[in-house]
């Protein structure tokens, strides 16, 4: 059996990453994690850093979101020590990610963030993904930030529509 409370938790954050084969934010980890009561928030975090530092995971950040990708080194651990995952743990999260997986992979492939450019205007780059291809890879020039955040929330809202228009008016 597995020493470290620790090392279990890195393992069921692995497995879930290895079943959905897209990277799952900070929140959505967190919402199993904690909604299931395996740890605390604080201890979860420490987990998700150490698994970072270890190389284990690599991280994207998006606007607010963080999210984690599963490193080669976290697909052999996970190999390697993923037995060590009581089947009772693997069906919780196996029912967890089966009732999210639409919200989950949404979140994760329509992407929106912005920047600061050296022209001083904002830059905002809005993403649509499906699996590891990208459909559509969209930057705007805007004039000011609060321009760059509405154009970030509305992405995820409107998104289809517009790959839906821009097919329709290019092809």
């Amino acid at each position: 059996m597995i020493e470290s409370t620790y090392s279990l938790y890195k393992l069921i954050i692995l497995y879930m990453l290895k079943k959905v084969k897209f990277p799952l934010t900070n929140a959505q980890i967190s919402d199993f994690m904690l909604g299931r009561e395996y740890t605390s928030y604080f201890h979860l975090q420490e987990v998700l850093s150490e698994m970072v530092e270890s190389g284990l995971l690599r991280t994207e950040t998006v606007r607010n979101a963080t999210f984690y990708h599963m490193t080669e080194g976290g697909r052999q651990t996970l190999d390697f020590f993923g037995n060590e995952i009581s089947p009772e743990i693997r069906e919780d999260a196996d029912r967890y990610l089966l009732t999210h997986a639409y919200e989950m992979r949404n979140d994760s492939s329509v992407l929106a963030d912005y920047y600061r450019t050296p022209e001083q205007d904002y830059g905002v780059r809005c993403v649509v993904k499906e699996g590891k291809t990208t459909l559509i890879d969209l930057t705007l020039n805007v004039p000011t930030e609060s321009a760059a955040q509405t154009l970030c929330e509305n992405w995820k809202r409107k998104s289809q529509e517009v790959y839906a228009a821009v097919m329709k008016l290019l092809m």
